[in-house]
């Protein structure tokens, strides 16, 4: 494995990586986040009363949309033909908040790491916003709700050197 930075040239301009060599092979990746929010907020969202709908099936397709759309948001990332992509939002009643996990396949020649963590953010942010409004601190200020513990959790590959 090298130690050098693969998005650079010798000569340190960035550059997107040439993968046109590479094997297609079947890839998973899976990213996780949490968004914690106030009790009251978390029941709002969990009964279904959040003034801008359904805030858990808006996330789910934000989330989708962010794995589609990762390549128009990261600007040296391959466009990747997405063969599956799942989005699991579990509402978690110990924090009080809500993780979304994403889960996303291709058969192709470079991993889906960044997707699954684009899906994420796009579901999170989506769950913040969506729930803002009843979101503020005592003295009516933004934000009481947090994101955070964004990360991969697997990834499989076809290449070592990937």
């Amino acid at each position: 494995m090298s130690n050098s930075l693969t998005h650079f040239d010798k000569k340190g301009n960035a550059h997107m990586v040439d993968v046109s060599s590479k094997v297609n092979t079947d890839r998973v990746a899976i990213a996780k986040g949490t968004v914690r929010m106030k009790r009251e907020t978390f029941n709002i969202m969990t009964e279904g009363k959040a003034k801008k709908g359904d805030v858990l099936s808006i996330a789910r397709i934000a989330g989708i949309m962010g794995c589609k759309k990762t390549s128009e948001l990261i600007p040296l990332c391959h466009p990747i033909p997405l063969s599956n992509v799942k989005i699991n939002l579990i509402p978690n009643t110990e924090l009080p908040g809500v993780d979304i996990e994403a889960h996303v396949k291709t058969n192709g020649p470079t991993g889906v790491e960044m997707e699954a963590l684009c899906g994420v953010n796009a579901g999170l942010l989506c769950a913040w916003d969506m729930l803002k409004s009843v979101e503020k601190d005592a003295n009516g200020q933004y934000p009481a709700a947090q994101i955070d513990g964004v990360r991969v959790l697997r990834k499989s590959k076809g290449d070592p050197h990937d």
